[in-house]
């Protein structure tokens, strides 16, 4: 393109650009460009999981052999600590306090033990999906991939740890006269449920506590009073038998999730520890927590992809 100057030379002028008039989106669109750290759709947020996979395994095992890796006993410590737990709330509410009212005297160890074991799972998976994100920002600002990879692995290395456990809750249980039986077998589904439940919370309480460090502070105390509230060293309806209270509180304590997992295992490995003991519609129950805890946690935390790390 010309054009004749003041002077009668030409002058050539360059053609407009094919870009011209074209807003950021539509050049982006154009040549297929994206956002950088864009939230990916739920859909493929679940395959980027999926491909990680192997990532996932591996951390968690690698934070699982670290825990304990300046301790003298080692790995040791991942049974001693909920053993030695159990023993403190023997000596306090079993002893004491008489916390075994309405549990026959030959199963009340087998049922503490359990019920601290079954509880310190969920309290660990939910302390470590606080830290989960604000804890390893390093890694997260330092690689690209699905922030949820950090607290599922953390849910599943609680998960490893529980198992080491239930070595020693098997010999427990041996100990009282509580012999393998098909019952036992019940203790796969109620783990796996209990399982997507952890995991739904530390999903949940990683998005809050990378936003809030202070949370990882507070929620100890929340902890402690959810397990004072879930029959860990108790039964829940024996105890509030001859209490004045109304019968609504008994049934919403014994169908918190907490309540429910505990029951389940309880009831797959003691014997004598039977249907009595627990609510109505429990297997419906412990599904309904964990398809709405997982599920919701894992939406939760999607929503929030694109955060995670900045500011």
């Amino acid at each position: 393109m010309s054009e004749t100057t003041h002077d009668g030379g030409v002058a050539v002028t360059a053609p407009p650009s094919p870009d011209e008039g074209l807003t950021a989106a539509e050049l982006a669109a154009k040549y297929g460009l994206a956002v950088s750290g864009a939230r990916p759709s739920l859909a493929e947020y679940v395959r980027q999981l999926w491909d990680r996979r192997h990532f996932i395994l591996a951390f968690s095992r690698a934070k699982l052999t670290a825990q304990y890796s300046q301790a003298k006993l080692g790995q040791l410590w991942q049974v001693a600590t909920p053993l030695l737990n159990a023993l403190v709330y023997f000596f306090i509410f079993g002893l004491l306090l008489g916390a075994r009212k309405g549990i026959p005297h030959d199963i009340y160890v087998p049922f503490l033990v359990t019920g601290v074991f079954v509880f310190t799972f969920t309290q660990s998976s939910v302390l470590a999906g606080v830290r989960a994100i604000s804890g390893n920002l390093g890694l997260v600002r330092a690689l690209h991939f699905p922030r949820a990879s950090l607290p599922i692995s953390f849910a599943l290395q609680q998960l490893q740890q529980l198992l080491y456990s239930m070595i020693v809750l098997v010999v427990v249980m041996v100990a009282f006269g509580s012999y393998p039986s098909l019952s036992w077998l019940l203790v796969v589904p109620a783990l796996v449920l209990h399982f997507v439940f952890n995991t739904g919370l530390a999903l949940i309480f990683a998005r809050m506590g990378s936003k809030t460090p202070d949370l990882a502070q507070l929620m100890p105390f929340v902890l402690r009073t959810w397990m004072y509230a879930s029959g860990v060293m108790f039964s829940i309806p024996a105890m509030l038998a001859d209490k004045d209270v109304p019968g609504w509180l008994t049934e919403v304590l014994q169908w918190n999730p907490a309540a429910i997992y505990m029951d389940l295992i309880r009831f797959a490995l003691i014997d004598g520890y039977g249907s009595e003991y627990l609510p109505p519609h429990v297997w419906l129950f412990a599904l309904g927590w964990a398809v709405l805890a997982g599920a919701s946690g894992f939406v939760y935390f999607w929503k929030a992809e694109e955060r995670y790390g900045r500011g």
